[in-house]
């Protein structure tokens, strides 16, 4: 399958989503690999790892040049080499996606609803926030709270945030078209920011991404070891 869509979200953000069904041979030979690349990915050994790395380059290079390459930075915050846009990665199960702009702040978060997340939503949700009681939907709502927190989490830098104190959701209800937006506040010491994030659901799979104003791409990185999440 490849490249599922791009999306323009608006006038300088653009969200691609790839579809894995290619092997490890099949996608080697779409992307641009140098030596550094293929010693680092033969670090990994299981091959789904593999197969998943090499699908965030070639939904990148996809979206922008086969030269494109990512760096991380202490926080496992990705940039790319050339500094030229800002960008969020996110993967789960069969699918990649990612959210890239030259201008704008940007998060996404990609889950496969594989688990009953009932069990862990203590852990992230606020004694404040709503959690719909519809049966059925409960799981839906759930997953579509935990992406928007990792999202808000993402375009924050991935800074010392737990999601139940300092990054709550508005109260919401899933919309029957199976997209729309919910508002997301990140609340820390002096720090308040507030959030609009798209959200989308996808046969069995929930895409959140907000963008927003803000801090340029970094600069060129020099003296790290371009790498694919």
């Amino acid at each position: 399958m490849g490249l599922l869509r791009t999306t323009r979200v608006n006038t300088d953000c653009l969200m691609g989503l790839w579809h894995i069904t290619e092997d490890y041979d099949t996608l080697s030979r779409l992307v641009a690999l140098d030596d550094d690349d293929l010693r680092w990915i033969g670090h990994f050994k299981n091959e789904a790892r593999k197969v998943e790395l090499l699908s965030v380059r070639a939904l990148l290079q996809t979206m922008t040049t086969p030269e494109a390459r990512i760096v991380y930075n202490e926080m496992r915050k990705p940039f790319l080499v050339d500094g030229s846009q800002n960008i969020s990665i996110s993967h789960s199960n069969r699918y990649t996606s990612i959210l890239l702009s030259s201008t704008q702040r940007v998060g996404i978060d990609l889950e496969y609803m594989s688990h009953r997340i009932e069990r862990v939503a203590s852990k992230f949700i606020a004694p404040s926030e709503y959690i719909t009681p519809r049966k059925g939907m409960k799981r839906i709502h759930l997953y579509i709270h935990w992406c928007a927190k990792e999202a808000m989490y993402k375009i924050c830098d991935k800074q010392e945030l737990n999601f139940q104190e300092h990054i709550l959701v508005e109260p919401f209800e899933v919309s029957s078209s199976g997209s729309g937006y919910v508002t997301g506040t990140v609340s820390k010491r002096d720090r308040q920011e507030q959030f609009s994030l798209h959200y989308e659901l996808l046969n069995n799979y929930v895409i959140v991404y907000t963008s927003k104003p803000g801090q340029s791409p970094s600069p060129l990185l020099t003296g790290t070891t371009p790498v694919a999440e």
